[in-house]
Order: structure tokens, then C-alpha cells, then sequence
């Protein structure tokens, strides 16, 4: 006979736990979360909803990652001399911005230990076939180490290119490193793997729950994009090594992005992220190299700049900030996401509002629905302020570009979202170089030719379900 009054009263006792639980989760929220509005949203679920609510808390509500600093730091006592090797040899490069960038450049030598150095040369990658072909043939010239790190890896045709290449070189006796991430590349066979690691690549995923007190942190990931060859030459943008970026994935292609070449100062800053970013996931560092012989024509500024949920302050937002409200006469921005937070929005309007030439570009194609329909929310508020918003019509555009007047030009990995300014270990090489600044102009300007501008009263002109979705999609705005 089923003892009712006992159920009841254990039931009792549960539910009791659970609202205390998502009481004590309310108070966590109110002191820890950074927004005025999400630590009231998460704060009202937690109370009136605890037992969705907790879980959902637990698993999105963290904006801070733990144990990478802690991380880097026992790296640092453990190999005293790295952070002098890593940084060192590019302070002999450090070079003073003009006046009109001293706010700036005082931003970024509190933010990072990397400063604006000289002794760079960049090229623009302009899409898929470009990237990977001189990605693959500098692989294929690597003599001592290889390091690369990728969001995505796919067990695809690119992916069997680069799989045999980095084979090719380790069999050659050169040191290969292969670090992913562990959400962002999922489904890669194990086939793929042990065939690397026979060869003697050592492949690590970067996974965000490593540590003590981290089960939970699977709302982050490692976006970086970076490879390094021997030292000397290094790539970073927004591609990763998967078929689509080749445009072999329809209705998406044709595929849109950007990555570029660097080589001088800047390469060892890029190695210092990486290495960084091994240390956390296997607690080793490889021997590199780290002298800098930068050639007579390497004479570009530039500043690598690696930000992440990490950072003791919102390092990419405050950056880009200062970077937006550098603009005085143009502004352009290209993201396959438009789901900024309050900050970044303001700073967009106010730009537009003051004068500026503030362009927006986005696909008119969506690969997620949620931060496609999210983008819509934010055109009233920004065409009214001034802003023109583009949508590029012939395939999927995944470039993360900013160009601020004819001054600074900035590439790397940072999506215009709220995952990449608080959730996602990131990186943009921000360059101040006339002729760089140009090709950049040139690359949008051919891209803009092939974009729509939006009309003002397109979003009000959209079905009521559209516009419903939009809305509801904004309110997940600070975890797409």
C-alpha cells in the first residue's frame, strides 16, 4: 500500500530545498551578474521558477571563466622566464601611437601586456580557396614547430587536407601542435584523431569544465583562430577549417571572410595567446622560438589583442568601445551577428549621431536563427540614430572586420554579439597603417557593391509573427 502521506511529505521537503536553493541562486545573481537587467531576470526565474531556473543558472548564468588566470600564473612561477619570453623581445618593438591615440594606447597597456609594436607586415586573406592555401603551404614550410588552433575542425575534405599535411611535417620531425575547441568542434571522428596522434601531432581539445568547480562552465568557448609556423609567420581571422568556408555547404555559399597573414612582431603576441591557451588545457608548454628579425619593409603598427571571459574586466568591450568613439568620420563594421549589449549600441548611435559614417554589414542569409531573427530588434533604434545597416545578398558573410576612418583597421575573431564580448576567448589584431587601412577599405567597399542597404521601416513592414520572434530572440540576447 503506497504510503500518500509519506510522498507528500517528502515532496514538501524537496520543493522547500529547492526554493531555498533558488533564493540563495537570487542573491548569487544579484551580486555577481554584471547587467542591472540580467542579474533582475535571472533573479525573478529564480524565485518564482527555481526548479527551470537553477539549472539554467548554473549552466548560463557564469559571465566570469575561472582557472584560467589562475592557470596562466602557475605557468609563469613553474616557467619564470616565460612571460619575459613571451612579450620581451616585442617590448624592444613597443612604439608610441600619435596624440590623437594616446587614449587608446594608455587603454590597451592597462588592459593587456601586449603593446602596440612596429616591425609588422599584414596581408588580407579574402576568402576560403585564398586562406587555406597559404595556410597549407606554410605548414608545408615549417621546419621546426607548427602550432594551430581552431574553433572548428571538421572531418571533411579541407579538414583531411591540413589532417595530412600536419602528418606530412611531424613525420618530418617537425613539433606539431593542434588545439580545438571542445564544444565548437563536435563530432570529429576518432579515427581523425588517432591518426594524428600516431604520427606524433600532439592534439588537445580546450575544454571549458577542466578544474575544480568548473562542471559547469560549458557555456563558454575558445573562438581563437591562430597559426603559428616556426615563429616567423602566423595567420588569424575569422576562418575556421571546415568545408563551408570553401563554400562547399550550399544554400549558404558562396562562403564571405576574412583572414590575414602576418608576419614580424605580431606573430610572437599571436604565440603568446596560444600558448596561453595550451597551458590550460594540458598544463605544458612547447619550446619556441622567440627572437624577432623583422625585415626593412615590416614597418606596420599593430596591436594583438586576445581578450576572454577571464580578463578581471570586460577587456574586449571597454577596448572597442574606445575604439568606436575613436571615429570622426567613418565607422564600418563588418559581423555575421548583430546582437550587441547596451554599451556597444550606444556607442553605435552615438557615432552616427555625431556625424559619423556608421555602416553595418551583415548576411542576408542566416546559419543560426536565433541571432538572425535578433538582429531585426536593433534596426529601429539604429537606423533612427543613423546607423545604415547592409545585408551582403550572395551567400553567408562571417568576416569580423572594423575600419575606423583611415587610421585603424582591426581583424580577427570578434563577432558584434554579446558571446564574444563576454563569453568567448577572442582575438583582433587592430593595425594603424595607411596602406593596410586602404586594402581594407578596398575589401569592403567591394562587398558593400554586392549588399543591400536596409530601409528605414523594413523591420515595422515584417509579419507580426516575425517581428514577435525577433523580440522574444532579443531576450536571449546576452548568451547568443
Amino acid at each position: 500500500m503506497v504510503d500518500v502521506g509519506g510522498s507528500v511529505q517528502i515532496f514538501s521537503i524537496v520543493a522547500i530545498v529547492v526554493h531555498v536553493l533558488g533564493i540563495l541562486n537570487a542573491g548569487h545573481a544579484v551580486m555577481t551578474v554584471r547587467s542591472s537587467r540580467g542579474a533582475v531576470a535571472w533573479s525573478i526565474s529564480l524565485l518564482t521558477f527555481p526548479w527551470l531556473a537553477i539549472p539554467a543558472y548554473w549552466v548560463l548564468g557564469r559571465n566570469r571563466f575561472y582557472g584560467y588566470a589562475e592557470a596562466l600564473h602557475a605557468a609563469y612561477v613553474e616557467h619564470n622566464t616565460l612571460a619575459q619570453q613571451v612579450y620581451q623581445e616585442a617590448l624592444e618593438y613597443k612604439t608610441e601611437l600619435p596624440k590623437e591615440f594616446a587614449s587608446l594606447q594608455k587603454l590597451a597597456d592597462t588592459l593587456t601586456t601586449i603593446p602596440f609594436t612596429t616591425g609588422n607586415h599584414f596581408e588580407l586573406l579574402l576568402n576560403g580557396m585564398e586562406t587555406f592555401a597559404a595556410m597549407l603551404s606554410a605548414i608545408g614550410s615549417a621546419k621546426d614547430y607548427i602550432l594551430l588552433q581552431t574553433y572548428t575542425l571538421d572531418d571533411d575534405e579541407i579538414g583531411h587536407e591540413f589532417c595530412k599535411a600536419l602528418i606530412q611535417k611531424a613525420s618530418q620531425g617537425v613539433r606539431v601542435y593542434l588545439l580545438y575547441d571542445g564544444i565548437g568542434t563536435r563530432g570529429l571522428s576518432r579515427s581523425y584523431l588517432r591518426s594524428l596522434r600516431r604520427a606524433g601531432v600532439k592534439v588537445k581539445p580546450f575544454r571549458s569544465t577542466t578544474g575544480r568547480g568548473n562542471r559547469w562552465q560549458i557555456n563558454f568557448r575558445n573562438h581563437r583562430k591562430i597559426l603559428i609556423i616556426d615563429g616567423a609567420i602566423g595567420f588569424v581571422g575569422g576562418l575556421n577549417i571546415a568545408d563551408e568556408y570553401l563554400g562547399y555547404k550550399p544554400p549558404l555559399s558562396p562562403w564571405r571572410d576574412t583572414h590575414m597573414r602576418v608576419q614580424g612582431t605580431a606573430v610572437k603576441c599571436l604565440q603568446g595567446s596560444f600558448l596561453g591557451d595550451w597551458f590550460w588545457a594540458t598544463r605544458s608548454l612547447p619550446k619556441v622560438q622567440w627572437n624577432i628579425d623583422p625585415k626593412p619593409e615590416f614597418n606596420q603598427t599593430a596591436l594583438v589583442f586576445p581578450t576572454g571571459p577571464a580578463d578581471h574586466v570586460p577587456a574586449c568591450t571597454l577596448f572597442f568601445l574606445n575604439v568606436i568613439n575613436q571615429a570622426t568620420q567613418r565607422l564600418w563594421i563588418a559581423s555575421p551577428y548583430l546582437v550587441p549589449d547596451e554599451s556597444i549600441a550606444t556607442a553605435l548611435k552615438l557615432a552616427a549621431i555625431r556625424g559619423v559614417d556608421v555602416r553595418i554589414l551583415l548576411p542576408n542569409r542566416p546559419d543560426h536563427f536565433m541571432v538572425y531573427f535578433c538582429a531585426f530588434s536593433y534596426y529601429n533604434e539604429m537606423q533612427t540614430a543613423g546607423v545604415k545597416i547592409y545585408r551582403y545578398q550572395p551567400g553567408f558573410m562571417h568576416q569580423k572586420i572594423i575600419l575606423v576612418d583611415d587610421a585603424i583597421a582591426g581583424v580577427g575573431t570578434v563577432n558584434l554579439d554579446n558571446r564574444s564580448f563576454q563569453l568567448n576567448f577572442e582575438v583582433t589584431v587592430f593595425v594603424l597603417n595607411q596602406e593596410f587601412v586602404r586594402s581594407v577599405e578596398k575589401m569592403l567597399q567591394d562587398d558593400l557593391e554586392l549588399c543591400r542597404l536596409v530601409e528605414p521601416g523594413d523591420y515595422q513592414k515584417r509579419p507580426l509573427w516575425f517581428r514577435l520572434v525577433a523580440r522574444i530572440a532579443r531576450l536571449f540576447a546576452p548568451i547568443l
